[in-house]
């Protein structure tokens, strides 16, 4: 699978290190432990989607078969193929769901391409790097003027510099997921709304202007998505009466083996 290839540059990555002198056997051997144990947990949750999908599959040739040979619908078949509908439904939710659990598990990246994101959180304020999880998260506060989807002046040179990183041989093997977030405060400016109608669409514009900068800056759109969140995935509870919390406005980025 795509993930156990990964897993795999990671752990060659390791005995090539060991091979230099650059790493003990005993953190070679607690490192390929750690990716043995992240490598069993998607590769259950990849089982887990595999099944559901399945599942679907099923349903919807059922329903299919159910529709072709009902040229007059009673009630009793619209009733069916209702049942069948919400059971697709609720099959693509929870497929939804388990992806997303998936992206969240995330993937050991490469130690050289780790290092640099390491790197590159410490010189910039507005980053945090979860080497975890390949996970960045950008303040929004300082990557966005207020109440927009521009891209902060004093935020370019950052985009630039992670846009330089991810064209490097490390990490050309790698796909970036940009995901914005918002808080709970209303878009208020009649002229903010009358472009963000919501903070739904607030962060979806957010992460695709992150996402066009990254192209400007020569990274292929090929390897870049964005999803946005709005104010329903925060890190911690919003004010009372919407007044929000600055930590749930953030820009996550989750480096993805290609294709993922």
């Amino acid at each position: 699978m795509k993930y156990a290839r990964c897993a795999l540059i990671a752990v060659l990555s390791a005995v090539i290190l060991i091979s230099a002198g650059c790493i003990s056997q005993e953190q070679y051997e607690d490192m390929a432990a750690q990716n043995r144990i992240q490598q069993a947990k998607i590769d259950r949750l990849e089982g887990r989607i595999n099944a559901v999908e399945t599942s679907r599959a099923q349903l919807e040739k059922q329903l299919a078969t159910l529709r072709d040979q009902s040229s007059v619908q009673s009630a009793a078949t619209a009733e069916e193929i209702a049942a069948l509908e919400a059971a697709i439904e609720e099959k693509n939710s929870m497929i939804a769901t388990l992806r997303e659990h998936l992206l969240a598990s995330g993937i050991k990246l490469p130690m050289e391409l780790s290092a640099m994101l390491e790197d590159f959180a410490k010189d910039n304020p507005m980053v945090t790097f979860d080497k975890e999880s390949g996970k960045l998260k950008f303040k929004s506060d300082l990557l966005f003027e207020l109440g927009s989807d521009k891209v902060a002046a004093s935020a370019v040179g950052s985009i630039r510099a992670l846009s330089d990183i991810m064209k490097t041989d490390e990490a050309k093997n790698f796909d970036v997921i940009i995901a914005g977030h918002t808080d709970d405060v209303p878009i208020g400016k009649p002229e903010t709304r009358a472009k963000h109608p919501t903070n739904w669409h607030l962060s979806v514009h957010r992460a695709i202007s992150v996402l066009n900068a990254m192209v400007k800056n020569g990274v292929k759109p090929t390897r870049l998505s964005v999803r946005g969140f709005g104010e329903f995935r925060p890190l911690a509870p919003n004010a009372p009466n919407k007044k929000g919390n600055a930590v749930n406005r953030r820009v996550e980025m989750f480096i993805v083996y290609k294709g993922a």
